[in-house]
């Protein structure tokens, strides 16, 4: 192997190594911010269930509540996504919107399988911020489309 090939095959093999990094990064955002917001979520719930704001868990909340837990998604999924997008290794808007998908998915999951267990309005809601959110948490980031 000449001093050209070999420079060739470290080039390759350099950058085959910097892709998986910046791969494993990439997804390591969106899993950040993924998991930020469930964290943060799930605190606010437990928080709410225990002061007696929210009825014990198993009893059907009464649909103001169901705004109130409405109105604390939102800006907990932005800053999900402002997670996501602050520690993309690039293109921070891209990693916000690729965690609105997801939550997308999720919202979709959780309306078929809690369908009975709250106010439609409140599922179909649950979708409808989903990449909303992802788009302000970008740009909170300071991000451009």
């Amino acid at each position: 192997m000449n001093t050209s090939e070999t420079l060739q095959a470290t080039l390759t093999v350099t950058t085959d190594s910097a892709r998986t990094r910046t791969m494993l990064r990439s997804v390591g955002a969106v899993l950040c911010g993924l998991v930020s917001t469930a964290v943060l979520t799930t605190v606010v719930d437990l928080a709410l269930h225990a002061s007696g704001v929210f009825p014990p868990h198993g009893e059907r909340m009464a649909d103001v509540l169901f705004v109130l837990a409405l109105a604390y998604r939102i800006p907990l999924n932005a800053a999900g996504c402002y997670v996501a997008a602050r520690l993309a290794p690039a293109r921070p808007m891209r990693h916000a919107l690729a965690l609105g998908f997801v939550g997308l998915a999720l919202a979709t999951l959780g309306a078929v399988m809690m369908w009975e267990h709250g106010p439609a309005w409140y599922s179909l809601a649950n979708i409808a911020i989903a990449l909303p959110c992802a788009w302000v948490g970008a740009r909170l980031r300071g991000a451009r489309s």
